[in-house]
C-alpha cells in the first residue's frame, strides 16, 4: 500500500467558510473596481445557488465571468460511477484532483433525501467488518471535498438537494477536525448550503478529542457512536480503537452533548448479538437516554464474519425495547449496488494515482 498523503491546501475558494469567503470575494471586487453588489451576486454561486463554472453565472458580466475562471475557479469533484438500486438508493464514486476516490450515497425516504458523505479517502482505524478499514488510510479530506459531495449532487439534480446529511461514509470525521470543522460550516449556514444542525449527524468510533471540540461547538449537530459492542471487551475485539479511547471514557465524553445520541450497532452473528449484549447494551443506552440503531451487516469487512439472522435482530430488539430503550432496526440499502462503505470505491480498483 502506497504511504498516506496529506490533504491538498485549501487553495480554493469553497474550501472556506462563507465569512471568510465573502471577504475574499469583496477583496476581489474592490481591487477591480466593480459594484460592491458584485460581491453577493458571486457568493450565492458557491454554495446557495451553486454553479459548475462562473460561466454559468449569467447575472455576471462576460469579462468578470472570465476573470473569476482563471483567478478563483470553482473545483469541481469527478462523478466516475452512479449507481441507482432497485430501492431508490444512489451511490457515488467521486474521484479527486490527485486520484483518490471517495464515496457518497443519497438514501430517499419519503421526503427526507439522507446523505451520507465521506471525511477520509479510506480510514486508518481497522474495525474488522467495514469494507473502507480494509483499504488502508489514503489522506484527509479538504472543506470543500467533504462539503463538495452534497454541492455536486445539487448540481446533478437540483431536486436531489438533501435535507440530512451523515457523516458515516468512508473515514473518520473525528480525526479530520479541521476539514470536518469548516464543512459543518458550509453545510449550516444558511449563506452555505443552509442545512439545520439538526438533520447533520457525525459519526464517529469515539476519538475524545473530537467529541470535545465538537461538543463546544454551539449548533446543536447530533453524534452517532459507532459502538458495534456493549463492553470493553467484545468491543476490542471487533474494533482496535478501544484500546485507546475505552468504552467508558467515549460514554462519559457523549454526556457533553445537549442532544440525544444515538449508539450506531452493527449485528454480527456470535460477534454481539446474544442476549447477554442486549441487556448490556440496554443498561448503556438507558443511561445515556441514547436511540440505538441496528444495523444488519453488509458484506465486505474481514473473511469469515456472517450477519445476524433477521429473527434474531428482531429478538434483540425486543428485549432492548422491553427494558425501555427505543432501538430501530434499520433496513439495509442498496444491497444491489454494494452501498456499504467503501465498497464500490474498492470495486473501482482505489485511487489512480
Amino acid at each position: 500500500m502506497a504511504s498516506p498523503r496529506v490533504a491538498p491546501p485549501a487553495d480554493s475558494i469553497l474550501d472556506l467558510t462563507p465569512d471568510a469567503a465573502l471577504e475574499r470575494l469583496s477583496q476581489w471586487v474592490a481591487a477591480r473596481g466593480l459594484p460592491r453588489f458584485r460581491t453577493e451576486q458571486m457568493h450565492r454561486r458557491l454554495w446557495v445557488q451553486p454553479i459548475a463554472s462562473w460561466q454559468d453565472a449569467t447575472e455576471l458580466p462576460v469579462t468578470v465571468r472570465e476573470a473569476l475562471d482563471l483567478e478563483l475557479p470553482l473545483r469541481r469533484l469527478a462523478e466516475e460511477l452512479s449507481e441507482l438500486s432497485s430501492d431508490g438508493t444512489r451511490k457515488f464514486l467521486w474521484r479527486l484532483d490527485d486520484g483518490e476516490a471517495v464515496e457518497s450515497v443519497l438514501i430517499p425516504s419519503g421526503t427526507r433525501r439522507t446523505l451520507c458523505i465521506s471525511s477520509q479517502a479510506g480510514c486508518a482505524l481497522g474495525c474488522v467488518f467495514c469494507a473502507t478499514g480494509r483499504m488502508g488510510f489514503r489522506r484527509n479530506l479538504s472543506p470543500f471535498e467533504i462539503a463538495g459531495q452534497v454541492r455536486e449532487v445539487i448540481l446533478r439534480d437540483p431536486a436531489d438537494k438533501p435535507s440530512n446529511i451523515v457523516f458515516m461514509g468512508m473515514g473518520e470525521p473525528l480525526l479530520n477536525w479541521p476539514g470536518v470543522d469548516t464543512a459543518l460550516t458550509i453545510l449550516n449556514r444558511p449563506e452555505g448550503l443552509g442545512i439545520g444542525a439538526r438533520h447533520i449527524t457525525v459519526s464517529t468510533v469515539g476519538i475524545i478529542p473530537g467529541m470535545e471540540k465538537l461538543a463546544a461547538r454551539p449548533e446543536q449537530f447530533r453524534l452517532a457512536i459507532s459502538l458495534h459492542a456493549p463492553t470493553a471487551e467484545r468491543r476490542l475485539a471487533i474494533m482496535p480503537i478501544e484500546k485507546k479511547y475505552d468504552l467508558k471514557a467515549v460514554l462519559e465524553a457523549a454526556s457533553a452533548f445537549r442532544k440525544r445520541i444515538t449508539f450506531e450497532y452493527v449485528m454480527i452473528a456470535g460477534k454481539n448479538d446474544s442476549d447477554q449484549d442486549a441487556d448490556a447494551l440496554a443498561t448503556l443506552a438507558n443511561k445515556q437516554g441514547a436511540l440505538v440503531n441496528l444495523l444488519p451487516l453488509h458484506p465486505g469487512g474481514a473473511p469469515g464474519l456472517e450477519a445476524t439472522p433477521p429473527n434474531r435482530i428482531k429478538n434483540f430488539a425486543s428485549r432492548l425495547q422491553a427494558r425501555g430503550v427505543e432501538a430501530v432496526v434499520r433496513r439495509s440499502r442498496g444491497l444491489d449496488i454494494q452501498a456499504a462503505c467503501g465498497q464500490l470505491a474498492g470495486k473501482s480498483g482505489g485511487p489512480t494515482a
